[in-house]
């Protein structure tokens, strides 16, 4: 004979009313619809940082300026030139100088603003310029549109430009000793003497 499993024995109370097959399931028993929550009661704030009041300023007394003794002011001297030396044969001399030309033009410097001296043969611009006559040629110089080739013969003549370009491309060496004072005289900013360096520091430790 098969043996039947006993029911477990649970009480009522915790499991709830027995329902018979014949009745069915019992409707479960409804639940308290929750009403609004209470607010929430503000919570206390921290207190920030109390900052002093400032202090009242005191009103400062006007100052009064006592006038002094008026001071002129002296003038400026003007700069000497700066002198840069590039060493070079008489015979490179003048290609020399016909490079610091380009450098210069290349650098930002106008035309205008260069002048060129030779001591020995003359430029071959200036030769040719020339040949059109001295007032052809010295009309340009007064246009300063563009570089200047001069002789170290007609520096007297020549106006001062910002920089000056010396060859010492051959001539007396009295001709250089006398071309350099002129030079420096007639350079602004600066003076470039390209040839022989012992040449041109004798003549540069005589004062120019």
């Amino acid at each position: 004979m098969p043996l039947i499993p006993e029911e477990p024995q649970i009480h009522e109370s915790a499991q709830g009313p027995r329902v018979t097959p014949a009745s069915g399931r019992t409707a479960p028993t409804p639940r308290p619809v929750p009403g609004p929550r209470p607010a929430a009661p503000p919570r206390p704030g921290r207190p920030g940082p109390v900052r002093p009041m400032p202090a009242q300023r005191t009103p400062r007394e006007p100052v009064v300026a006592t006038p002094g003794p008026s001071v002129t002011a002296a003038a400026p001297a003007a700069a000497a030139p700066q002198i840069q030396l590039v060493p070079a044969s008489a015979a490179g001399a003048l290609d020399a100088a016909e490079e610091a030309v380009d450098l210069l033009l290349e650098s930002g410097r106008a035309p205008g603003e260069v002048l060129v001296i030779t001591t020995g043969d003359p430029h071959p611009w200036a030769a040719h310029e020339l040949s059109f006559g001295e007032t052809a040629y010295w009309a340009q110089h007064d246009a300063g549109d563009d570089v200047f080739y001069a002789d170290a013969s007609a520096v007297g003549r020549a106006a001062s430009r910002p920089v000056v370009v010396v060859a010492v491309n051959g001539g007396t060496d009295e001709a250089a000793t006398t071309a350099l004072p002129l030079a420096l005289g007639r350079a602004g900013a600066l003076l470039i003497v390209c040839g022989d360096p012992q040449l041109i520091n004798s003549v540069l430790a005589a004062g120019v």
